[in-house]
């Protein structure tokens, strides 16, 4: 049987946590301890654990703004649970259906002291619409279905923060439709974790008419 080892963790962790570095090591060991096992992480995952999943989600950190952001299909934490740790000024709500992932995220939220995260256990169309700042997701759906998904739940001025892959200038243009239905403005892909020697994390910003 082959072992699988869990990364070891990059420099670009530090510089991304900042003092707060410690609580993404807890989190990290607990999910190589118990992720696959509970079904959060596949075993092809351990070995890209810091640079494709933890750093990569916390390199979205400095796009946030202080108020409530939500993330919606939250799963295992990524990037919910990471964007609390990074950001202590902002309030999280981990919007997730299933009761095995949201008792793992409410055992993280305990575990780590996360005090400015809330967990809900309910699918994204059942949210209260209008109540979040910013809306944050990662590997849930295309843009196009986020859209009609996703932008109901944010207020007037608030934002969609959405992360994607390499094809997500190809995602823009295949939402075009439903980007003119929601009247979304200032679409645009960002790149991010350059400056700290990671893979690119891609995001999708837009402003909620």
């Amino acid at each position: 049987m082959t072992v699988i080892s869990a990364e070891v963790e990059p420099p670009a962790a530090a510089r991304v946590f900042g003092d707060r570095v410690d609580l993404a090591r807890a989190y990290a060991a607990d999910l190589v301890a118990r992720g696959e096992e509970l079904g959060l992480i596949g075993p092809l995952e351990l070995p890209r654990l810091w640079t494709r999943h933890i750093v990569n989600c916390g390199v979205v950190a400095p796009l946030l703004r202080p108020g409530v952001v939500g993330d919606i299909g939250s799963g295992a934490g990524l990037p919910g649970i990471m964007l609390a740790i990074a950001r202590p000024d902002v309030d999280f709500v981990l919007i997730e259906p299933m009761e095995r992932r949201v008792a793992w995220l409410a055992e993280q939220k305990h575990n780590l002291g996360l005090t400015n995260v809330t967990v809900v256990r309910e699918r994204a169309q059942e949210y209260p619409k209008g109540r979040l700042d910013q809306l944050t997701a990662r590997a849930v759906s295309a843009f196009s279905k986020l859209i009609p998904m996703a932008t109901p739940l944010v207020r007037s001025g608030g934002e969609l923060v959405l992360m994607k892959g390499a094809s997500a200038a190809a995602e823009i243009e295949a939402a075009e439709k439903a980007i003119r239905k929601y009247k979304l403005t200032a679409v645009e892909v960002l790149e991010l974790g350059s400056d700290v020697g990671v893979d690119v994390t891609r995001v999708i910003r837009a402003r909620v008419p």
